[in-house]
């Protein structure tokens, strides 16, 4: 696990279609229209958010806790515009393990934009912060958010059973995906192998 490459300066990652970078006040509005929406949080333990103030302080949050070095929090920009936001949290040393999640404003929902932030963020933690495990957890009715982490290469490792209490939900099921360094690896050169054939 290589915390240079995570903390050292926020990692800008980019590709064709999107880039995933550090969020700024000047993405407020877009930030509040996210958490503001009830139905982009339907399957997460947050809260929806009606005061745009309290969503200014928690863009001066992100900042704090990259500081600290607890989260990593990149807003998905399509053509400099802010559609969502992607996240690396509860790092552990001890077994190079890190957690993932995402959401997306309502409008840029189906149309890639997480598969493709997802496979950014993946590469970055596997290649270049050298963890060997990266996981999300899914609640069992996201069928959009399990589609995301199959499309990457993550594999179904089972159902924690009432495990978990997230904000809002009460005590919920939580499937866990998760995917290692070494099928990163087979899975990188199965797609690159798909792209050239």
């Amino acid at each position: 696990m290589n915390l240079i490459a995570l903390f050292s300066k926020f990692p800008l990652l980019r590709s064709d279609m999107l880039e995933l970078k550090n969020i700024t006040v000047d993405d407020l509005d877009e930030v509040f229209a996210i958490y503001s929406n009830e139905r982009v949080f339907t399957h997460c333990g947050i809260l929806p958010k009606t005061n745009k103030a309290t969503v200014q302080n928690m863009i001066g949050h992100f900042d704090r806790d990259f500081h600290k070095q607890t989260r990593l929090k990149w807003g998905i920009y399509v053509e400099g515009r802010l559609t969502g936001i992607i996240e690396a949290f509860d790092f552990s040393k001890k077994v190079e393990m890190v957690t993932i999640g995402y959401f997306l404003a309502e409008h840029h929902w189906g149309k890639g934009i997480a598969t493709e932030a997802v496979r950014l963020v993946t590469e970055f933690l596997f290649e270049q912060a050298e963890f060997n495990r990266i996981q999300a957890e899914v609640m069992p009715e996201n069928e959009a958010s399990k589609q995301i982490l199959l499309k990457n290469g993550f594999m179904l490792e089972g159902t924690l059973r009432q495990a978990t209490l997230w904000v809002g939900k009460g005590i919920v099921d939580l499937e866990i995906y998760s995917m290692l360094r070494s099928e990163y690896a087979i899975f990188k050169n199965k797609r690159l192998d798909e792209v050239s054939a």
